[in-house]
């Protein structure tokens, strides 16, 4: 089905609302001190629900389909509008020092840019490579140079050489982003990690507002939020790690109890 590449809409394809591609389960074993991975022959899809909170079909009503494309990569389909997030999708992620660092898709191996169907919005949280992958961005945009990008201010020296039409938000400002079916969503930046020095700027996270207003997305890919800015806002549907991933005196992603408290900050129908 992804290789389908006529007009066909993303819930033709995954009829459930909300879904991801599992990833496969481990075991922990005290006496050997190592994680185990159980194989499993195909990928499966976790149907999370079908109820009125996160939209039906019917005429009038908002609805979201969201596509996990592995590592922080995305496909939402928020009632017709298209939005690609954090893509990686051409080669590995090495970070520029693959004799160090070199991960790759466990599922998606084949597949290929060209497998996206039309999007609509391209939208970056980080300026890091595991989010502003430039391998899979500099190849999309000779494919789509005018595609309407949405982004943190840090990645402005690499998204400025290779997209014509972006926009840089700023934690509590706002853009849409229209669909061909005349389909508009809000897009809301809000303050995420500072990844670097003290006085560097903070990175992205999005509060993603469906056509009609009736339900609201809330990303950011490492936990790490602005209490006081999120307690006047709400989210039915949270994206956010649940695992924490810690280096010496640093918390990298946070999780487990921070996306507890973040997800009744946002009283989240949906994690």
């Amino acid at each position: 089905a992804w290789r389908n590449r006529d007009p066909t809409p993303l819930s033709a394809l995954f009829p459930t609302r909300l879904f991801s591609l599992l990833q496969p389960p481990f075991s922990f074993h005290p006496d050997r001190l190592k994680l185990s991975t159980c194989r499993w022959d195909k990928v499966a899809s976790a149907v999370v629900s079908e109820e009125s909170a996160v939209g039906s079909s019917s005429s009038g009503t908002d609805v979201f389909n969201l596509t996990y494309l592995e590592g922080n990569s995305w496909l939402w389909d928020i009632s017709g509008v298209r939005v690609l997030v954090d893509p990686i999708l051409v080669g590995n992620l090495d970070f520029g020092i693959p004799w160090l660092y070199d991960a790759a898709k466990k599922f998606l191996k084949n597949f290929e840019l060209t497998d996206l169907p039309q999007v609509d919005c391209l939208l970056i949280t980080q300026s890091l490579n595991d989010h502003c992958h430039l391998k899979t961005l500099k190849p999309l945009s000779e494919m789509s140079p005018n595609l309407r990008v949405m982004a943190t201010p840090n990645a402005k020296p690499l998204l400025d050489p290779l997209f014509r039409n972006v926009t840089y938000l700023e934690p509590g400002q706002e853009s849409e982003v229209e669909a061909e079916n005349g389909s508009k969503v809000r897009i809301r930046a809000t303050s995420g990690p500072v990844l670097g020095p003290p006085w560097q700027r903070p990175e992205n996270g999005y509060l993603v507002i469906s056509p009609q207003g009736q339900l609201t997305l809330y990303y950011e890919p490492h936990c790490v939020y602005n209490k006081d800015f999120l307690e006047k806002e709400h989210a039915d549907i949270v994206i956010t790690p649940v695992i924490k991933q810690l280096l010496p005196n640093f918390t990298l992603v946070s999780g487990q109890e921070d996306a507890v408290q973040l997800a009744k900050l946002l009283h989240a129908k949906y994690i």
